[in-house]
């Protein structure tokens, strides 16, 4: 099949989904029906209840779930074969994804702004909101651990072993810093202009994307900071625990909305350069439709199932999308009829983003093909470069700054992740100690003050993930897939009970949370079967420990939560809430 012909069959069902769908999902929540105002407005802190624009809470929430995730887990799944890629990408994202980003953020609008863990306290109980809780904060240190990483290996001098990158990615390096703390500054002059200059916002946004430009010109010849991997884990872990709890309006809003523009253009160059190449899928040389159900790809035979509905991830369902729903967006939306275009809308671009991804694993394999001694390796090299290789007729030097403009602009949404996942981390801490219906302004005095003050949880969040960034995260990476998946589960049955509680149809949600957590037990359990394969033949460190350890024991939470969740579904535990 041709490309061209792919993306735009794709791009058609995403919009008939999104029209058809997403309408219905709202009659039957009643999404716009209530006159309450939302979180943003009853609870406003100037901090992290902050009413935003629609377009720049777009911003945040599309940059925030999309990050490398889309990129890097189609090139994951990519050895199946494109169709089951595109087919988990189109049905996972207009009925799995797409409802569990909208019922997240619609339900933490009616629970005060808060997390799915609170959803959970309300409507399962304290104890499962707990055990939730230590979970996905757990995840989410794992998560500030890797990208610090990702974002410190794109920044230095030497790699997280140590060793001096080459000459090339050393200059490379330089200028991917350089255009991030620019753009930091260009941000924060940005909220200033828009809240307390009251610049209008079409005002505001040119000149915020004439600056972009002017920084990534600056940064590509202009970059003198040459620092080293630790040193930039130390920086890193300094911006992140500022970023956490400074005021949405000073940084998060305007960063993440201007960074959006930078993803905008890179979808409009990848469209673009699709239309222009139109190569065909699979062929000799390129990505094939179908690989088969069982590849082994020398570390071992990987099954489609589960592997496939664990790896696209955020091109089709992730759980860590119901953590940004729930934890940033809902404390910023100014209306409520907002939420189907920035929740379900936002997933389903992604959707769009992880096919153009597939497109492009079939031209790099192309390239590859034809260039075995440059070939295009590793996410971004596979991105980056085999859309950048798509305008080849343009000469060698636009190759080569498409490429370096699509690095910069991938290695952009890696920090904006990394610190939207602090301030979730930090929210998540200090939810862990409230009681049911509680918020942090309600605790006076005692020691759960001090554990609620959003400077310690934040302390707290950045010490442990740099140190995990920084003495070996990758040994439970491994691990990340299944746990991200079974917090979609889990945000699924959240959800799923809160509108039982309510009397709403919640059918639309039961297959895929029995599917998602389905998946994460079987992937789960296949991982506890390798990672004690490894331990047996002996000699092992505490990796294959930690893996067989933390996958039991995420086995033992899913089938908790799951009896929990039929109680409320199905049982006797159904109680009023409000709706």
């Amino acid at each position: 099949m041709n490309s061209l012909v792919l993306l735009l069959i794709c791009i058609a069902i995403l919009v008939c989904g999104y029209i058809f769908y997403g309408r219905w999902l709202c009659k039957q929540w009643g999404v716009g029906e209530s006159d309450t105002p939302t979180p943003a407005h009853e609870l406003e802190d100037g901090v992290d209840y902050v009413p935003a624009k629609a377009p720049v809470l777009m911003g945040h929430h599309f940059s925030s779930i999309a990050g490398a995730g889309p990129i890097t887990g189609p090139i994951g799944a990519a050895i199946f074969g494109w169709v089951p890629v595109v087919l988990w990408v189109l049905v996972g994202g207009i009925f799995f994804g797409g409802v569990h980003d909208f019922g997240a953020l619609f339900a933490s609008l009616r629970h005060k702004g808060q997390s799915i863990g609170e959803i959970i306290s309300v409507n399962m109980g304290k104890r499962a909101k707990r055990l939730f809780i230590i979970f996905a904060y757990l995840t989410l240190i794992l998560v500030v651990a890797a990208f610090a990483s990702i974002v410190a290996g794109t920044f230095g001098t030497t790699n997280a072993a140590g060793a001096a990158v080459s000459e090339a990615v050393r200059d490379t390096n330089a200028s991917v810093a350089m255009v991030s703390l620019l753009f930091i500054v260009i941000a924060i002059i940005f909220g200033f202009l828009v809240y307390r200059r009251n610049v209008p916002m079409g005002v505001a946004t040119i000149i915020g994307v004439l600056a972009i430009v002017a920084c990534m010109a600056i940064g590509m010849n202009f970059h003198p900071i040459y620092l080293s991997y630790k040193a930039w884990m130390i920086i890193v872990g300094f911006y992140i625990a500022i970023a956490s709890v400074t005021p949405v309006w000073i940084l998060l809003q305007p960063r993440d909305y201007l960074s959006s523009f930078l993803l905008y253009a890179m979808l409009a160059v990848a469209l673009v350069g699709v239309v222009v190449s139109h190569a065909n899928l699979g062929g000799a040389d390129g990505l094939q439709a179908f690989e088969g159900f069982a590849i082994d790809n020398g570390n071992g035979v990987q099954y489609m199932f589960p592997v496939l509905f664990t790896t696209v991830a955020c091109g089709a369902i992730s759980g860590f999308h119901s953590l940004v729903s729930s934890g940033t967006t809902s404390k910023q939306l100014d209306k409520e009829k907002d939420a189907k275009p920035i929740a379900y809308g936002g997933m389903l671009l992604e959707c769009v983003l992880a096919v153009v991804t597939v497109c492009a694993i079939n031209f790099a394999y192309k390239y590859n093909a034809a260039h075995p001694d440059t070939a295009l390796t590793g996410a971004t090299g596979i991105f980056a470069g085999g859309i950048a290789n798509m305008y080849a007729g343009l000469g060698p030097k636009a190759v080569t700054i498409l490429r370096t403009l699509l690095t910069l602009t991938y290695s952009a949404f890696c920090l904006t992740s990394l610190d939207t996942a602090t301030r979730l981390a930090r929210f998540m801490f200090q939810e862990f100690w409230l009681e049911p219906g509680q918020t942090v302004k309600d605790v006076k005095s005692g020691w759960k003050k001090v554990l609620v003050n959003p400077y310690f949880a934040t302390i707290l969040t950045v010490v442990l993930g740099v140190a995990l960034g920084m003495t070996g995260y990758s040994k439970i990476w491994g691990l990340f897939g299944a746990a991200n998946q079974l917090l979609a589960g889990i945000g699924l049955l959240a959800v799923a009970s809160w509108l039982a509680n309510c009397g709403k149809n919640n059918k639309m949600f039961l297959i895929p949370m029995a599917f998602m957590i389905v998946v994460t037990i079987c992937s789960l359990c296949l991982t506890i079967k390798n990672q004690i394969g490894i331990i047996a033949k002996g000699g092992a460190d505490w990796g294959p420990w930690a893996q067989a350890i933390i996958g039991a024991l995420l086995v033992v939470l899913a089938i908790f939560l799951v009896i929990e969740g039929w109680d409320t579904l199905f049982g006797k535990k159904k109680k009023a809430v409000a709706k």
